[in-house]
Parts: structure tokens; C-alpha cells; sequence
């Protein structure tokens, strides 16, 4: 999986990825991290107990919502107010069978309405009474439609709605949905046998450290060691009441369900 120099040792120090999926998981023979100092910080959800990976920071979907495009209706606090007819035109999501995040939407509300990776049918049931209510489904990402009113709802990662709420000055609410829904890790691994493999631990005890973590925050990014989070940057976050409804998933489940989802969400929606 890694580049290699030409003595055969790697070339690649330390892989960063949006998801503990496939692409780390099923390498374990070329990646390792030499877990940081401050490991026991990190919730059990979001680090490999095998020590193949670790957070440095989350995504949790939700609802990115433009107010002012709402036309005076309510702002949606559940999966299921999405499919009241008053938001007819106004929900919109990524494609869950081309993009990450419209399929990490899916598993989200097949999660919150009591499904499983074994068992896709009440996130699929919620596509297709969706339909009624016909969604914008764009295939790149949104954010600028949303930020003109085109699409109203949309479900997304925090970050984005906290980014246009405190840098590009919008009227944007994020909802955390009352059924819940799943956050998602952005991980970081040392590779084995790396060079400069002393450099590349200073590296991952960086990204953990407060200074470190501060860095995601400012950015917007849910930092995993939530200890670490000033107040003034924590204000700008919803409560940790409302991200106790954000649950971590068999991230390795996941990764393995994608295709058939997205077959099943085409079969359901075409």
C-alpha cells in the first residue's frame, strides 16, 4: 500500500484519512501507530484497540440549515420532520452512492431509525418516503448552494455549518437530529518501519497535544480530546448534550457496506 524507496523500506511516514476504512484496515501489515502520549484520552470509539489508527478529529452529521431560506418555516429538529411537506424542495443531500458524505448521511439515519449494518431498510424506507418530497441531490459538494438559499437543508458535517455561521457571517443553524446520528473520525497512522519514524511519533503526539487540538477547533473540527477545547471555542460548538446523540459505528463495517448500500439506494430511488 505504501510508496517504497528503492532499498524496499517505505517512503511514507504518516497516513492521514477521512475514515478508518478499508484503505487502513485491510493494511495492517504496512501500518502501525505508535499510539501517543496522550492515547487514554482518546474515546474508545474514535482510536484501533490493535493500535492501527487513531482520531484526531471528528465530522458529525446533521442538518446544515440556511434560515433565511426557510420561507418562515421551522427549522427541522428530526429525521422525520424532513419528510413533512412543508420542506418539499428544500431537503438536499450528496449522492450515498458516489460521495463519502451523502453515504455516511445514510448510514447516519439507517442508524438513528433502528438499523444496521445487517439491515438497511429503515434508512432505505426513509429515501424513498423522501422522494415525495423532492430532494435536491447534487453529486459534488453543496456548500455554495446552501449558502445562496438553492438548498435550504442539507445534511452535512458541522465544520461546514459552523464555517459559514462564524467565517462567512450566514445564518446557518446546525441541527444535531433528535434521533440521532454517527460521527465520523478523520485518523492519523505511522507506517511501519518508516523513516524518520522518531520525528513522525513527535508528529502524531503534536496533533493530540492542546496545542494541537486547538488547531482543528479554530478550524471548526470536533477535537477527539474534547478536554481540550478553550471556552470561547467551545461556545461556537452545540452543547456536548446535543453530541451525545452522535454515536461512533464498526467503522470497518462501514467501509464493507458502502457498494451494496449504494446499490440498494439506486434500486430504491430510480
Amino acid at each position: 500500500m505504501a510508496e517504497e524507496l528503492s532499498n524496499g523500506d517505505p517512503a511514507i511516514v504518516i497516513v492521514i484519512s477521512r475514515q478508518p476504512g478499508a484503505n487502513i484496515i485491510a493494511t495492517v501489515d504496512g501500518i502501525r501507530a505508535a499510539l501517543p502520549q496522550l492515547q487514554a484520552d482518546i474515546p474508545a470509539g474514535m482510536k484501533d484497540p490493535n493500535g492501527a489508527w487513531f482520531a484526531i478529529h471528528s465530522g458529525t452529521l446533521g442538518f446544515m440549515v440556511n434560515k433565511d431560506a426557510l420561507e418562515g418555516k421551522p427549522v427541522p429538529r428530526s429525521w422525520n420532520d424532513l419528510l413533512k411537506p412543508e420542506y418539499k424542495g428544500m431537503v438536499g443531500y450528496l449522492d450515498p452512492a458516489s460521495a463519502f458524505v451523502g453515504y455516511a448521511g445514510a448510514v447516519a439515519v439507517n442508524q438513528a431509525l433502528g438499523g444496521s449494518f445487517d439491515n438497511f431498510k429503515p434508512g432505505l424506507d426513509w429515501f424513498e418516503k423522501l422522494k415525495a418530497n423532492a430532494p435536491i441531490v447534487p453529486k459534488q459538494t453543496a456548500y455554495a448552494r446552501v449558502m445562496s438559499g438553492e438548498i435550504p437543508i442539507l445534511l452535512d458535517y458541522d465544520f461546514d455549518a459552523y464555517r459559514a455561521k462564524y467565517k462567512d457571517h450566514a445564518n446557518v443553524e446546525f441541527v444535531i437530529p433528535a434521533e440521532g446520528t454517527i460521527a465520523v473520525p478523520y485518523v492519523m497512522s505511522l507506517v511501519k518501519g518508516a523513516p524518520h519514524q522518531a520525528n513522525g511519533e513527535k508528529v502524531l503526539d503534536f496533533v493530540l497535544s492542546d496545542e494541537g487540538q486547538r488547531l482543528w477547533a479554530n478550524a471548526f473540527l470536533r477535537p477527539v480530546r474534547g478536554a481540550a477545547l478553550p471556552p470561547d471555542v467551545a461556545a461556537k460548538f452545540l452543547p456536548a448534550s446535543d453530541y451525545a446523540r452522535a454515536k461512533n459505528v464498526d467503522f470497518a463495517r462501514m467501509a464493507d457496506k458502502q457498494k451494496e448500500f449504494g446499490e440498494a439506494y439506486l434500486r430504491v430511488m430510480h
